[in-house]
Order: C-alpha cells, then structure tokens, then sequence
C-alpha cells in the first residue's frame, strides 16, 4: 500500500553530523504530518521531531537546536539534519506518516523499517 525507506544512518563521531531521509511511495493521496522517531537499545520509543503538512514544527528538548526536521511535499520525502551528535542519540530512527491512502481515502499511519545511528569515538 504505502511504504516508507529510510536512509541514511551509519557511525559518526561525537559532534559530528548526519542527515536521514525518508522516501514515502505507493498509494498515496497526501501524506499529513510526518515524524522521526528513536528507539535505543532498552528503551521505549519516543518522538524526535514532527512537522505538519504547512511546516510547523515540534522537537524533543534533548535535540532542540541541534536537529531540523523537513519535508519536501512534491516528493513525498522526510527529513532530519542532525548536527553536535551525542553518544546519547545512538538509536534506531524510524520514519512515520500520517497518509491519506489514495483511492479510499482513509487515514492511515505507517512507519519505515528504521536507520541505525551510532555516535561512538
């Protein structure tokens, strides 16, 4: 129906950068907000940085100032510049969309199959 690829991840040094994509395909009418989120080993997964259709924005405290999170609608594509990362931001990161599915048009939420990011010297 609807997929999401997310690229991008790999190791980076403490205070290095790194930018995930997103690339949503399939049966899509438009998508409405999108979101990174993370999971680290033992921990539940929590949201990173969400932008709506229009482009307003939320952010984790712990990354405020440090990540920006956008979205090209054209292309149906998410992303998230990460810059000063921490060991602490060592997860998997997965994409998530809210998408209008084309044809139904029902709501439907969908997630990618996660990028690993490990900041480690």
């Amino acid at each position: 129906q609807v997929q999401l690829v997310e690229s991008g991840g790999g190791l980076v040094q403490p205070g290095g950068s790194l930018r995930l994509d997103c690339a949503a395909a399939g049966f899509i009418s438009s998508i409405n907000d999108m979101g990174w989120y993370r999971q680290a080993p033992g921990k539940q997964r929590e949201l990173v940085a969400e932008i709506t259709r229009s482009g307003s924005t939320n952010y984790e405290d712990s990354v405020k100032g440090r990540f920006t999170i956008s979205r090209d609608n054209a292309n149906n594509t998410l992303y998230l510049q990460m810059n000063s990362l921490k060991p602490e931001d060592t997860a998997d990161y997965y994409c998530h969309a809210v998408v209008v599915v084309k044809l139904s048009y029902r709501i439907r939420e969908f997630w990618g199959q996660g990028t690993l990011v490990t900041v480690s010297s």
